[in-house]
């Protein structure tokens, strides 16, 4: 290699490795609404603590778990060391010394109380930790909480967002709002508090490794992204299967069936990033610019055919009679029409992806936990190999594996070793944990470091949320006004779901993976 290459390679590898620099985040207090709840415990807690053992969380930074119940502080550090204590290589010294960062208080969300006791707290925590007045408000709590707790902040003052004394944000989980008018609803309501800027909308699908390798393989390869369009791809699968039922989310669950719970949200934005355009930078506003624009060409589903383009299902026990029917888990209506299951194909009208269709199902009690995305080539358009037909030949097929092993692999026929021209289906797999050694960070991870950075990138924009519930708003509608023309399909439980789900691709000559 000359010496003009080396330094080309010195340049390009110095300019990466500036991409790869963490930004400390800015000292703060996390305060979680909800702190005694399932996701701060499962989730929050645990993505908090492998920052902290990582480096990656400030040096100065208190966690204040706000909650009803009745709890102390100590109580809720030790229920903070039992969420923690399961990790793999878990040291019990760190965990200490994270738990001593560790406050709680109790209060009704509704109570004006509560809020004038968190300013007094949240004071004292600025003192002792030194968090400059910054602060990051998690709400794991229902929907219908976060204009209540969202008034009470504001009404405190601890909403304001100022360079010099510090900023404030405020994370909401999805679901959004239930329909398109409680979204509008409660956006409205929460800008009347805080600016956009300030809100973090957290899908954590979008923190998947694999999800955000999507943006590195389409727009970082050449040989990616000229094949990625109408003339090249035959069509996409998105997969999101749960082996699992609704477990202990029974009450939710019948309030918001398959299609919120997944589609509104989780499949539409991974939807989106498979078929976004460029944009000009990876910043935040313009690359959620391009997943807006992206969600404005969906086409909007036919209402007098729905049951051609959608699918929705519900399970029942198993064929050999194992496990219950969704009717009879605990919590559920015995009559209940709440769907656990929904595929359906979608069709993109631009220049890019026009006559692609895209098949996207989530369901729960399915056969394997598997979350993938599958872009499916044409097949060659003439084949050489006589009697060998093109439509013979197994399609290439691009798979972006999300869970529960995140990877990427490739499918493409090739010779089978021996004297005959024998062809076989070869599999090229790229495995996370394989490459690098270790196991992926919890999307929560990501995401929360962005939140206390400000790097809104990987958070969903207003304008998406409503777009969507636009998209879905009149399938609801038609389920729920004429339930004898869009009949609840039932699937047994291990099953890949109803019957219906293959005939939606049947009957354009396709099928699931």
């Amino acid at each position: 290699m000359n010496s003009a290459n080396s330094r080309n390679l010195a340049l390009h590898t110095d300019v990466r490795e500036q991409l790869c620099i963490e930004q400390q985040p800015d000292p703060c207090t996390i305060i979680i609404f909800g702190a005694s709840g399932d996701l701060t415990h499962r989730k929050l807690i645990p993505a908090l603590y492998a920052l902290y053992s990582k480096g990656l969380l400030p040096e100065c930074f208190s966690i204040l778990g706000v909650a009803r119940s009745n709890l102390g502080s100590e109580s809720f550090r030790q229920a903070v060391r039992k969420s923690l204590v399961t990790i793999d290589e878990a040291d019990s010294d760190l965990i200490e010394k994270f738990c001593c960062h560790c406050s709680y208080l109790s209060g009704n969300y509704s109570d004006a109380t509560l809020y004038k006791d968190l300013q007094r707290v949240l004071g004292d925590l600025r003192e002792e930790f030194h968090t400059c007045g910054n602060m990051l408000f998690y709400f794991a709590t229902p929907p219908t909480l976060f204009i209540t707790i969202a008034g009470g902040l504001a009404t405190a003052g601890l909403t304001a967002d100022h360079p010099h004394t510090g900023w404030s944000r405020i994370v909401i989980e999805k679901p959004f709002g239930r329909d398109l008018e409680s979204s509008i609803a409660i956006d409205k309501a929460l800008k009347h508090h805080v600016a956009e800027k300030q809100i973090y909308r957290i899908d954590h699908y979008l923190g998947k490794e694999t999800v955000q390798n999507i943006l590195i393989l389409r727009f970082a390869n050449a040989i990616f992204e000229p094949l990625w369009n109408r003339k090249y791809i035959d069509h996409v699968q998105i997969t999101v299967a749960e082996t699992l039922g609704v477990e202990n989310r029974a009450g939710y669950y019948e309030q918001a069936g398959a299609l919120r719970d997944m589609f509104q949200n989780h499949m539409i934005q991974m939807l989106a990033l498979t078929a976004m355009e460029p944009p000009a930078t990876f910043e935040a506003d313009m690359y959620r610019d391009e997943i807006v624009k992206l969600i404005r060409t969906i086409r909007p589903f036919p209402a007098s055919e729905l049951n051609r383009w959608i699918v929705r299902g519900q399970y029942e026990a198993a064929r050999d009679k194992t496990g219950r029917a969704y009717r009879r888990e605990e919590g559920v209506d015995p009559e209940s029409s709440v769907e656990t299951f929904v595929a359906m194909k979608l069709m993109i009208d631009n220049w890019r992806w026009q006559g692609v269709p895209f098949y996207i199902r989530s369901g729960k009690r399915m056969e394997k936990k598997v979350s993938e995305i599958a872009i499916v080539f044409k097949p060659v358009p003439h084949s050489i190999f006589a009697p060998v037909r093109p439509e013979d030949l197994a399609p290439n097929v691009l798979v972006l594996k999300i869970q529960p092993e995140e990877g990427i692999g490739l499918h493409l026929e090739a010779k089978t070793p021996g004297p005959k021209l024998c062809m076989n289906d070869l599999s090229l797999n790229f495995s996370y944990q394989d490459i690098f050694g270790s196991a992926t960070p919890n999307a929560y991870e990501r995401l929360l470091l962005d939140c206390m950075t400000g790097d809104q990138t990987l958070f969903v924009r207003n304008d998406a949320v409503e777009l969507s519930w636009k998209l879905f708003m009149p399938v609801l509608d038609a389920w729920e006004r004429y339930p004898a023309a869009n009949p609840l399909r039932y699937y047994p439980s291990s099953s890949w779901g109803p019957r219906e789900a293959d005939s939606l691709l049947a009957q354009d000559g396709r099928q699931w993976r």
